[in-house]
């Protein structure tokens, strides 16, 4: 595993990022907006696993590329009975 970078939701991504997950990024940032979530202090982490980028929010939502190179966005976990 590679370590990437950190940067902070609404900032602008890592120029390394594939379009697939630029988007899937911006997805999951518009809709805690709509959702009314303040994730003004929170931080995206970007690392490499195989060459392959993982997204990782603050929440623990994950955003990775498949083998297809389609985003696959994966919610946080819901710990709570």
């Amino acid at each position: 595993m590679q370590l990437g970078t950190r940067w902070s939701v609404r900032q602008e991504p890592p120029a390394a990022l594939p379009e697939a997950m630029l988007v899937a990024v911006r997805t999951v940032e518009e809709e805690l907006a709509d959702e009314g979530v303040d994730a003004s202090t929170w931080r995206w982490t970007l690392t490499w696993l195989e060459r392959r980028p993982i997204a990782e929010l603050d929440d623990g939502t994950r955003i990775h590329l498949d083998t297809l190179g389609q985003a696959v966005t994966t919610p946080p976990h819901d710990d709570e009975p």
